[in-house]
């Protein structure tokens, strides 16, 4: 790292309002626009609120009241050493609802946000009125397939392995994290990767990466994945999630998408009862909210007035 990075390149000027939460024992940082039934944005790695800037300001238009938040270690919210679990991170998104005012929200998760969505949505389903989950399979279909599809979603999550590695957060930050750039081009559309988007989503999250800790933090949420698999705490988590989910449930995910493969998330259906329907972008891949922002908003304020 070149330089010190501080909390304040998160902080965009723009048609929104900044602020911090205090939920679940943490303090968070939110980004509000537009007034109505609560939506709430959740982002995946390695990305921070303003991944949803366009998504954010058009549902807030729509007549709702749109927040984007930076998850536990990203961004401008707290980065405590522990809490990177399923369980906590599942309950960090009920305690911003509860803190934002309101019984119940809309979740829009992508990535490892859509990860955090599922699980909302499975521990707390009355607080969870709408879902919907962007590249990410349903955390039991990718655990599933990372045993059965070795070649395949394995392979796909070859990345998630050498996050294991102790302290490879000076990695990802090495030489103004530019692996993070690397791993934002592998798991990105071709097509996207030659605009002027592209260069500028990935020059934000780069900077946003270095800010002290938000490695580490962003790093140990993969880590927990792995070490509970084997522990008592991950067998209660599976025990959990096997509960199928009430929650009406619109699934996105990229055709080129190479981080979570279309066949690994396409399974996820299984553990929805309630109305669900599934939607395969094509020429997009694990970014589909910047990748497709007209479809992808398009569909999601379908869903949410339906």
């Amino acid at each position: 790292m070149s330089a010190q990075v501080d909390e304040a390149c998160v902080l965009t000027e723009g048609p929104w309002t900044h602020r911090s939460v205090g939920a679940n024992g943490s303090r968070f940082h939110v980004v509000e626009a537009g007034t109505g039934p609560l939506v709430l944005l959740l982002h995946g790695f390695p990305e921070f609120w303003w991944t949803w800037r366009d998504v954010l300001t058009r549902i807030a238009d729509a007549g709702f009241r749109a927040v984007a938040i930076d998850l536990r270690g990203y961004g401008a919210s707290d980065k405590p050493p522990r809490g990177y679990d399923g369980y906590t991170m599942a309950a960090d998104v009920t305690g911003l609802i509860r803190a934002l005012g309101e019984r119940s929200a809309m979740i829009v998760g992508a990535g490892a946000g859509g990860m955090i969505g599922w699980a909302a949505a499975a521990f707390h389903p009355k607080m969870v009125s709408r879902l919907v989950v962007l590249g990410a399979a349903h955390p039991l279909r990718l655990r599933a397939a990372l045993f059965a599809d070795p070649r395949g979603q394995l392979s796909a999550s070859a990345s998630l392995l050498r996050f294991q590695v102790p302290r490879y957060e000076h990695v990802l930050t090495k030489d103004d994290a530019a692996l993070v750039g690397e791993l934002i081009r592998q798991w990105s559309s071709p097509r996207w990767a030659e605009t002027r988007e592209y260069a500028e989503f990935v020059a934000r999250c780069r900077e946003a990466m270095q800010i002290p800790q938000a490695a580490f933090c962003a790093l140990e949420a993969y880590r927990w994945v792995f070490r509970s698999a084997l522990r008592l705490q991950g067998y209660r988590f599976v025990k959990l999630m096997q509960s199928p989910l009430i929650t009406p449930t619109l699934q996105m995910h990229g055709a080129l998408d190479t981080a979570v493969l279309p066949r690994t998330a396409q399974g996820s259906g299984r553990y929805v009862i309630a109305p669900y329907e599934w939607r395969l972008i094509p020429d997009a891949g694990h970014f589909l909210h910047q990748e497709a922002p007209d479809i992808i908003t398009g569909e999601i304020l379908r869903w949410l007035k339906t």
